[in-house]
């Protein structure tokens, strides 16, 4: 049975630690890290990723590579009277997943291109790598097209500041469903702020 080429790639993406060489994945994120932190790329490292979450090699459409600071956050030691169980200064997590910061540092820097959809590509000992997926809604190309089209709808502008995008959906919990996601639906602050 001969397997396509995507699903060659969709493999070798599941485990890279085990089927790409130590030495490569060391001298690519040395590269990398090289590279400025928000970097435009020709074509996407994960094809088949990118082209789940929408890619299509055309004009109007942008990948960029982007890097960001990873581990969770840490408070300074409170000093107040307080039970040592109660002062929260490890396993606290933000709001907001790295890949939602990442996608939105590279909006910023692309003012005029909407994003469509992010993915992971690495990490080594201090930086996350994503990869992100950007479109022009004002592109001939991307108007015409059938399934990217409705990003010139003026509706969908800054859609990744409004957690839009996968990974945003993912943050706001979107992604549960029945019991124990009541609260969830429409947004996080309705309900009296008990989203989360």
């Amino acid at each position: 049975m001969v397997r396509s080429l995507h699903h060659a790639v969709r493999e070798t993406w599941r485990r890279p630690k085990d089927a790409l060489p130590y030495d490569y994945r060391r001298d690519r994120m040395a590269q990398w890290r090289r590279d400025p932190v928000i970097n435009r790329i020709e074509k996407p490292t994960r094809l088949d990723a990118a082209r789940r979450l929408g890619y299509k090699a055309k004009q109007g459409v942008v990948m960029v590579r982007t890097r960001i600071r990873r581990g969770g956050l840490r408070k300074s030691k409170i000093n107040m009277k307080r039970k040592p169980s109660k002062a929260g200064m490890l396993k606290i997590t933000m709001a907001k997943s790295t890949q939602r910061l990442a996608e939105e540092r590279v909006a910023r820097k692309f003012p005029n291109l909407e994003v469509l959809n992010s993915y992971w590509v690495g990490e080594d000992g201090k930086n996350k790598f994503f990869e992100v997926i950007l479109l022009d809604p004002s592109h001939p190309v991307i108007q015409a097209d059938k399934q990217l089209g409705w990003v010139a709808d003026r509706r969908h502008t800054g859609r990744v500041h409004r957690g839009k995008t996968s990974a945003g959906r993912r943050g706001r919990g979107l992604r549960k469903k029945g019991k124990g996601a009541e609260k969830i639906r429409p947004s996080l602050r309705a309900n009296q702020n008990r989203g989360k």
